[in-house]
C-alpha cells in the first residue's frame, strides 16, 4: 500500500492507484470503496498520534444551496444562509524516522482571506458595523498556538484540504522574511498548486488573489496522489471540490479521523441518518450516500466518490452513529441563521497532550 519514503520524508500511498479509471461510475465507486477499506485497515495498524486539538477561529456566512447541494434545489431545505465555523487543527506525531513533527491543518489568515472575491463582495454589501456580528472571530492562529502551549517555531508543516480563501504569506513569509511560522513548510497537492497559478474565472471566485505569491520555493512541498507523513498521519487525494483537494487522515485512540471541506456537517456524510427531515427525505428519494459542499463543483462525480472514500476510511462512530469525518468548516447553529442542519456537532475536539521537542 505504501512505498519507501522520498527525500521529503513523505511516503507515497498506492492503495488508490487506478481506482477511478473505469468508464463506468458505479465501477469507480466500488473500486474507491474497496481501496478505502484496505487503506483503513493499514492505518488502524499504526499507533495514535501524540496530540490532536482543534480550535474555533471564525464564523463564515455561507449560502445553504452551496452547503447542501441538491437538497436546497429540491426545496427540502429552508434556510437561505448557514454559518460555517472554520477551525484549525494541531496534530503532533512521529514521522517515519521517529522524529516529532507538528502539523497545522487549515490555519486561516482570515484578514487576508477577506480579499477572496466572493467574500469581498459580500463584505462590501454588508454595513461595516454588522461585520463582527455576522462573522464573529473567536481566535487567531497565533492565539490558538499559545492556547496549546506550542511555539510558532515548533510548527513543521501547514496544509489545507484545498486553497480556497487562503493566503499563506503571513505564515511563510515573502521577500526573504521568515513569516510568523519561521520553520513551517506548506504541504500541497501538485494539482492544487497548478490550479492556483492558472485559475479559470469560476475558480477564481473562491481563491484569495496572490495568496502564495512571493513565497520561497523552499517553503512549499508539492506532492502527487496520496501520501503518509508518518505511520499515523496521511493526506489522501480526494478530488472533486477542487482538482487538487486532499483530506487529512489521522489515527486516534478510538479509530481514525478524516477531515476536509467536501461536506459541511455530519449530515453530509450520513444523510440517511440525518435528523433533518429534508436531508433524510432527499437521501431516500435519490439514493445519495453523501451531500456535496458544492460552491465550485469542479468535478461533482469525483467529489461524490471522494466523500464515499472519506466515510469508508473514517468508519462510523459507536457513540453517535455518524461517520468519523470532521468538516474543516462545520455548519453550526446561530441565532442569525436558524434552522441549520446539525444532527451531530463535532465542536472543538482534543486528545493527548502537547509534546515538546
Amino acid at each position: 500500500m505504501t512505498r519507501d519514503p522520498e527525500p521529503t520524508g513523505l511516503v507515497p500511498v498506492t492503495a488508490f492507484d487506478g481506482a477511478r479509471q473505469s468508464p463506468m461510475p458505479q465501477d469507480r465507486l466500488r473500486a474507491v470503496r474497496h481501496a478505502a477499506e484496505a487503506f483503513r485497515a493499514e492505518m488502524l495498524d499504526a499507533p495514535p498520534v501524540h496530540h490532536a486539538r482543534s480550535f474555533n477561529l471564525l464564523r463564515i456566512p455561507y449560502p445553504a444551496w452551496f452547503a447542501f447541494t441538491g437538497v436546497y434545489s429540491q426545496q427540502m431545505l429552508k434556510p437561505h444562509m448557514v454559518h460555517l465555523l472554520a477551525r484549525t487543527t494541531l496534530i503532533q506525531y512521529d514521522d517515519f524516522d521517529g522524529q516529532l513533527r507538528t502539523l497545522l491543518f487549515t490555519p486561516a489568515d482570515f484578514e487576508a482571506g477577506n480579499e477572496t472575491p466572493y467574500f469581498k463582495r459580500l463584505g462590501e454589501q454588508t454595513p461595516k458595523f454588522l461585520h463582527s456580528t455576522i462573522a464573529p472571530v473567536y481566535a487567531t492562529v497565533p492565539q490558538a498556538l499559545a492556547a496549546a502551549g506550542v511555539a510558532p517555531e515548533q510548527v513543521d508543516y501547514i496544509t489545507y484540504d484545498h486553497l480556497h480563501t487562503q493566503d499563506v504569506r503571513r505564515w511563510l513569509g515573502i521577500g526573504g522574511m521568515p513569516g510568523l511560522l519561521p520553520r513551517a513548510k506548506l504541504l500541497v497537492h501538485r494539482q492544487e498548486l497548478a490550479s492556483v497559478r492558472g485559475l479559470l474565472p469560476l475558480q477564481a471566485e473562491w481563491y484569495c488573489p496572490h495568496g502564495i505569491d512571493g513565497v520561497a520555493d523552499a517553503r512549499i512541498v508539492a506532492f502527487d496522489g496520496s501520501v503518509r507523513l508518518g505511520p499515523g498521519v496521511a493526506l489522501v487525494h480526494t478530488p472533486g471540490h477542487t482538482e487538487g483537494n486532499h483530506s487529512l487522515v489521522y489515527r486516534t485512540p478510538d479509530g481514525l479521523r478524516v477531515s476536509s471541506e467536501n461536506g459541511v456537517s455530519a449530515d453530509s456524510w450520513s444523510p440517511a441518518e440525518s435528523r433533518h427531515n429534508g436531508i433524510r427525505r432527499y437521501a431516500k428519494a435519490t439514493g445519495a450516500e453523501v451531500i456535496l459542499n458544492g460552491n465550485t463543483q469542479e468535478g461533482s462525480n469525483d467529489q461524490y466518490l471522494s466523500m464515499v472514500l472519506e466515510k469508508t476510511l473514517a468508519g462510523t462512530s459507536a457513540t453517535h452513529g455518524f461517520s468519523n469525518v470532521v468538516p474543516s468548516s462545520e455548519c453550526t447553529p446561530h441565532w442569525l441563521f436558524p434552522g441549520a442542519p446539525t444532527s451531530h456537532l463535532w465542536g472543538e475536539t482534543r486528545f493527548g497532550t502537547p509534546a515538546r521537542r
